[in-house]
């Protein structure tokens, strides 16, 4: 069948689109790690001042600036040989508390790359790969990823979505944050719940050390503890409320889970679950949100999965009806849609 010039033309065209996104993709973390955006920010700068500015050397940083320039990270004037960031490049590059915040995003690409030698062999072997058996850049990227997200919506939207929750956190409530990792989610809880208590588990022992260390910097170390368990067997009981972060889907036993928390939870109480946007069906993810989660979950959360016992391998873009599904098989009646962002879903699920 010959090959037809105008397709191939444009599939070429989506080609040095995706390998320039790649490539570009280093020098964000690179930019990231040196604190070139955040010096940037302040004002216009030649290569020769932002290099004094940051100590760095000015011929490494005019091809670094140029390669932002050419992506449209970073904007460039010919004038006066000046780059700069205009509002919204500083707002999502610069800004780490800024709920566009998207460094981390790219860490967790890198991490990607850095893990193709395991994830090729568990390919061709069938094995999984389990979170800690990742390069640290994971844990760090997977955080400041998901965090401005939280900080954005957790408190202003999620919460108020679940039927008298937030009421039940200002009089003063105990919550489970299962799977969470550095604990940002917990400490933003925490922050906006001075009545409260919060305990954070996590299997993953690096994380929980330094969630304990975010807490106590946050100034909420008092109301705030952070514990080794996985969603099987976190202790305690009656839990007002028990929360999951984008963490469900990647479980090997999301249905034992479940029956965990339907133990650990109140009659009244409520499980919140946050998950990656998805639908139901394939063809209606086939766009860039899902593009991205099926690419992250093909490296990370199937072989998360894969690498615990009963391996049921959700994967990031599960969607709801299987959500739903696990959660019945756990034991609980109620479960609805709470809310929603372009990047997540928040489950209300009761007793």
């Amino acid at each position: 069948m010959p090959v037809d010039e105008a397709k191939l033309n444009a599939f070429m065209e989506k080609f040095v689109h995706d390998i320039g996104a790649v490539m570009h993709a280093a020098t964000v973390v690179l930019g990231d790690e040196l604190g070139l955006y955040k010096a940037l920010a302040e004002k216009p700068m030649t290569a020769q001042m932002l290099a004094e500015k940051t100590r760095t050397d000015p011929r490494y940083l005019r091809e670094w600036l140029s390669a932002q320039a050419a992506s449209g990270y970073v904007e460039y004037d010919p004038a006066d040989d000046k780059f700069s960031l205009s509002e919204e490049q500083a707002f999502a590059l610069a800004q780490e508390g800024s709920p566009a915040f998207i460094p981390g995003a790219f860490q967790i690409a890198v991490a990607q790359f850095r893990a193709i030698p395991k994830v090729t062999d568990i390919f061709r072997n069938g094995r999984g790969l389990a979170w800690h058996e990742h390069d640290p850049s994971l844990f760090h990227g997977t955080e400041r990823f998901f965090r401005p997200g939280y900080a954005a919506h957790l408190v202003n939207d999620w919460i108020p979505a679940l039927d008298g929750m937030e009421a039940r956190l200002k009089a003063g409530a105990t919550v489970a944050d299962v799977g969470c990792g550095h604990g940002a989610s917990t400490i933003i809880m925490a922050q906006a719940y001075p009545a409260s208590v919060f305990q954070g588990f996590d299997y993953h022992e690096p994380s929980i050390r330094y969630a304990r260390e975010a807490a106590r910097r946050a100034g909420v170390g008092g109301r705030v503890s952070f514990e080794v368990a996985s969603a099987k067997d976190f202790p305690g009981h009656d839990y007002d409320l028990v929360a999951v972060f984008d963490c469900l889907h990647d479980m090997g036993d999301p249905v034992g889970a479940a029956r965990h928390v339907r133990e650990s939870v109140k009659p009244d109480g409520c499980w919140m679950i946050v998950e990656p946007f998805a639908n139901d069906r394939l063809q209606d993810n086939l766009n860039p949100v899902g593009r991205v989660f099926y690419s992250a979950s093909t490296f990370i959360c199937t072989p998360g999965s894969r690498s615990q016992d009963g391996a049921m391998c959700l994967g990031a873009q599960a969607g709801e009806a299987r959500m739903r599904g696990v959660t019945e098989q756990g034991g609980f009646t109620r479960f609805r849609r709470a809310a929603q962002t372009p990047f997540n879903l928040v489950y209300e699920v009761r007793p």
